[in-house]
């Protein structure tokens, strides 16, 4: 049997697709949710200091509004997990403290 151009020799299995969001893709998507929640921040920063005004307040919503910076850094860096992580982890610390501590 004469093997032509046209024909492969053998079947080559396709390489599996890549399961997921491009690199790229993930950062901008990252990037917009920690503006969207820098900006609810800032929100509500002025309506709890409208409710109560105290220095934890500003405190805890000030560092609240740095880590959403620093998450947008993050990923524009390519350290799209690690900001992901952060964002989560401090803004649920941020609203534990408002939770628990804040008067």
């Amino acid at each position: 049997m004469e093997v032509t151009g046209d024909e492969p020799e053998a079947e080559q299995p396709e390489p599996e697709a890549r399961q997921g969001m491009a690199p790229w893709k993930a950062r901008r998507v990252r990037m917009v949710a920690a503006g969207v929640l820098m900006a609810a921040m800032g929100v509500i920063l002025v309506v709890r200091l409208a409710t109560r005004s105290s220095v934890l307040v500003v405190g805890v919503y000030g560092l609240a509004l740095i880590l959403c910076g620093v998450v947008i850094e993050l990923s524009r860096n390519g350290r799209t997990r690690l900001g992901s992580w952060l964002l989560v982890v401090g803004l649920a610390a941020a609203f534990g403290m408002d939770w628990f501590v804040l008067p």
